[in-house]
């Protein structure tokens, strides 16, 4: 499109309205109606007085817009400070989190779901390589927190201590796992 000095223009990326003021090397210098003076290329101009005047809709201006916007890589996920030393698995070991009911059950029955729940999600994440892996066992009298402990000194590469106080109080025990990388 060919601009003139003095042309009454609109930029297409933006809400800007102005005069043409100046034209030089494939830029074109806009005096908005606010007073400033803004530089552009004739692409992202266009004429909106006088008897060549284009008429764009807003479908057509928004056309424009999504095909010079940059797309985001909806992929890559950056990791906040904290997230990075987040577990990467929460085992709730509660045992109305295990099963619908206690009816008929005793405390060893209950205590053993329990125990065989945490040992299958062990090995699930020594099988997938998850590091950590965080077992919500609630205080109590702490028969759990001890047979759990047991537990977790038959893995060689494993140490266990108690997870964040802040976010677990004293009901939840951290274990990590080193990786032989090779």
């Amino acid at each position: 499109m060919d601009f003139k000095v003095g042309d009454q223009v609109e930029a297409i990326d933006d809400i800007v309205q102005g005069l043409i003021v100046k034209i030089s090397d494939g830029q074109i210098t806009v005096e908005s109606n606010d007073g400033f003076l803004l530089k552009y290329t004739a692409a992202e101009l266009l004429k909106v007085s006088g008897s060549n005047a284009i008429k764009v809709s807003n479908y057509e201006v928004a056309k424009i817009k999504a095909e010079k916007e940059v797309p985001k890589n909806r992929h890559s996920r950056k990791l906040r400070s904290k997230e990075r030393y987040a577990p990467q698995m929460e085992v709730d070991l509660h045992i109305d989190k295990l099963t619908p009911s206690t009816k008929g059950m005793t405390n060893f029955e209950m205590l053993n779901l329990q125990l065989d729940t945490a040992k299958r999600q062990l090995d699930f994440a020594i099988r997938k390589k998850i590091q950590k892996v965080v077992f919500i066992h609630g205080v109590g009298e702490g028969i759990l927190k001890e047979e759990l402990h047991y537990l977790f000194k038959r893995y060689e590469n494993a140490k266990f201590y108690d997870a964040d106080y802040q976010k677990y109080g004293m009901g939840a025990t951290e274990v990590y796992f080193f990786q032989n990388t090779p």
